[in-house]
């Protein structure tokens, strides 16, 4: 390569900046392929760092994945064929090694990969393989799942593991939705015959500016907004009916934060019921979340129907009650008894909401005949962020179109 004066003074030439895009290419490449240095073409080594990381690669996704005696580190003859193996100790190197050399939203990823992969979720029992973990939505999930098999040694630690994970959510998440549900509960509440005492002066101000009189200099107040006296009392409640199948963990991690969250706003009622085949009220440990997660038990059939019959006999003032449900609409129950109690529910005056997903992947595999059966029924299924989920509820509790994305509505 040539170099320039300029190199002196720190500046690369085009040529030397073109050399160093490729060669940062070349080593990209190096890392995806794999094998023995120059056999896959690149003509570059691994070497340091790079060595690592490839090795911890092929640990994961080498072609021997999982059979290998450990760590896939020095492995360099040929294709990737290292693995994990099934030792703790060797996992848990593993596990800091990924965290040394990949950014926290990679090591989430690869972290899960392992799970799926190859069968790591047992000794994920173990306390040291939890000390060692990046802690996620998922790996709450995967815990939630092993609970019934958790050892009394493990469990402290697991709920460690989960506190840490349900406290960075609410943390997330608090804030937004109790504002924005404030607002929709005061717009819901506004009353336009208001006693004097009742009057919202600024909303009325604003609300009457058309009727400024500049020679008086005035506003005529042709219309009164106010709250209603009993403001502070409870105005809407909120049952969040939560499918505990297999395919709901994230939903179901989500959904507790959400529920411990509208549980301390004393404006609302809330109720969190669970299900599979069976329901659970866990409404008297919405004050932590985590309680709540360790009260489910994640896998097993479903009942939808079961579920909104408990939820329904609960409901003591349709028009100010929301109904969440979240799941993925595969029922085992009775099909048609379901539908009826969402019609029935509705035409009570209940606002009645779908969620085939409350998390960030997008819809599930779900029951589109269901899905299609409920929108019929004017309550179309949808997946939900978290992040839209508070303007969901808004929309709810002030009775208007739900903010449905159109890409991820599924009427």
């Amino acid at each position: 390569m040539t170099v320039s004066t300029g190199l002196n003074t720190g500046e690369a030439t085009a040529e030397d900046r073109g050399a160093s895009a490729d060669d940062e290419r070349l080593r990209r490449w190096r890392l995806v392929l794999g094998g023995e240095s120059g056999a896959d073409g690149t003509g570059r080594a691994l070497t340091g760092t790079d060595a690592a990381m490839d090795g911890a690669l092929a640990s994961l996704y080498g072609n021997g994945a999982g059979t290998g005696p450990g760590s896939g580190r020095g492995n360099r003859g040929g294709a990737r064929s290292a693995g994990l193996g099934a030792s703790a100790p060797s996992v848990a190197r593993w596990l800091g090694d990924i965290r040394t050399y990949f950014p926290s939203s990679v090591v989430q990823v690869m972290q899960r990969d392992a799970i799926d992969r190859l069968g790591l979720s047992t000794l994920l029992l173990e306390p040291e393989m939890l000390e060692a973990v990046e802690a996620d939505v998922h790996l709450v999930g995967t815990l939630l799942s092993l609970n019934k098999a958790m050892p009394e040694t493990t469990k402290e630690t697991a709920r460690a593991v989960v506190r840490k994970v349900v406290d960075q959510l609410e943390k997330k998440l608090a804030t937004r939705t109790r504002s924005t549900l404030t607002g929709a509960l005061d717009r819901s509440a506004r009353i336009n015959r208001p006693r004097h005492r009742d009057i919202d002066w600024d909303r009325t101000i604003r609300a009457n500016l058309k009727n400024y009189l500049p020679e008086f200099n005035t506003v005529v107040p042709e219309r009164l907004v106010g709250y209603g006296r009993a403001s502070q009392s409870v105005k809407k409640e909120v049952v969040l009916c939560i499918d505990q199948s297999g395919s709901m963990a994230a939903s179901v991690v989500y959904a507790s934060v959400f529920g411990a969250v509208l549980a301390s706003m004393r404006s609302i009622a809330t109720r969190l019921v669970v299900f599979d085949t069976a329901v659970v009220d866990l409404t008297d440990q919405l004050d932590d979340p985590v309680d709540v997660l360790f009260g489910t038990q994640l896998g097993g059939g479903t009942d939808i129907n079961r579920a909104l019959a408990y939820c329904q006999s609960q409901i003591t003032r349709p028009a100010d009650t929301v109904v969440v449900l979240i799941s993925d609409l595969y029922e085992g129950g009775i099909r048609d008894e379901m539908l009826k109690r969402v019609a029935a529910m509705k035409a009570s005056g209940v606002q009645f909401v779908a969620l085939l997903a409350l998390s960030d992947e997008g819809a599930p595999a779900y029951d589109r005949e269901h899905a299609a059966a409920l929108a019929a029924l004017g309550a179309p299924a949808f997946a939900c962020t978290p992040d839209l989920f508070p303007d969901v509820m808004a929309a709810a509790i002030e009775k208007r179109p739900l903010p449905i994305p159109d890409m991820v509505a599924h009427q």
